[in-house]
């Protein structure tokens, strides 16, 4: 099938991928290794004297940096005067708010899991709720969505893609993609591995007017909380992202167009991987050293 880029994707296939995915070595051994680092980067949070606080970094960080991604820029000072003062948070400016509000959607979306033990539509829609301060729905099927390429790319303004659309289109995709990251009989395909695989359709998909890229990436932190590999959603994904962000849009393209797995899952797998790694040698010897800091500073005020 030649793929065009003009007309809506209505034949996007449904999950799950060919299994031989699963048994390509070169996925398997990077799926070891990132699985590893991962799980290390769990066990450590367990071990910081004030968790609280890698988690609120991280939070931080992630919502400004998927932000930029669709880029939507603040300061990291706008954003603390902001979070330290309640009454300044409805007067910081449109991009500051975004990015508070993707923190907030992540909360909320953490919550839900805690609550539900799943991803479900109700959290998916939630989710990109917040993000946008609105009461958005899957969009309908007349919207007609096309994704083009930006003013910084080559041919700014061109085609890159268009998502399916139609009379019960997407509910059906969302249905078909919810079921594969819950139902083990659909799959029993490792999580880390569906995370990167799930990640790809929702983005095809692409069932919003807007807020799909930043709704994509909670969704990924969520779906690790789901299955037990994080206990917080402490992964900073989008800073990676950002740093391979013509990377990340070539292998997304390369699914699309000639249904090229394998580039995909081992871009995934390596950002995660590599992440993990900044999260464990950066943000936590940062974090201990502060809560060490912390606890001795309550001793001498003890003592004197």
């Amino acid at each position: 099938m030649v793929f065009d880029r003009d007309k809506p994707y209505n034949d996007l296939p449904l999950l799950p991928p060919d299994r031989e995915l699963e048994n390509d070595s070169e996925i398997l051994k990077k799926l070891v290794s990132a699985s590893r680092t991962l799980a290390s980067v769990n066990i450590e949070i367990t071990r910081l004297p004030n968790p609280l606080m890698l988690i609120n970094t991280i939070a931080l960080q992630e919502a400004r940096t998927s932000t930029e991604i669709e880029n939507i820029f603040t300061t990291e000072n706008e954003l603390f005067k902001a979070i330290s003062d309640s009454t300044k948070e409805e007067l910081a400016d449109p991009s500051t708010r975004e990015v508070l509000r993707y923190r907030e959607a992540l909360w909320e979306g953490n919550n839900s899991i805690s609550d539900k033990g799943i991803i479900n539509l109700d959290t998916i829609i939630n989710i990109v709720n917040q993000i946008k301060g609105s009461r958005l729905g899957i969009r309908p099927p007349q919207a007609r969505v096309i994704i083009r390429r930006g003013d910084s790319d080559q041919r700014p303004g061109g085609v890159v893609y268009t998502p399916p659309r139609g009379e019960g289109v997407l509910e059906s995709y969302m249905g078909n993609l919810i079921d594969y990251l819950s139902n083990t009989e659909l799959s029993d395909t490792d999580p880390l591995l569906k995370m990167c695989i799930s990640h790809y359709q929702f983005e095809a998909i692409h069932p919003f007017q807007d807020g799909n890229g930043r709704t994509g990436r909670i969704i990924n932190l969520l779906y690790l909380v789901q299955t037990g590999l994080l206990t917080q959603p402490v992964l900073y994904l989008s800073k990676y992202i950002i740093e391979n962000k013509d990377s990340y849009y070539h292998n997304l393209a390369g699914v699309t167009q000639r249904q090229v797995w394998k580039n995909w899952i081992l871009f995934m797998l390596n950002a995660i991987e590599k992440t993990s790694r900044t999260t464990l040698t950066k943000y936590m010897g940062e974090l201990v050293f502060a809560g060490i800091f912390h606890l001795r500073k309550q001793d001498w005020k003890c003592t004197t």
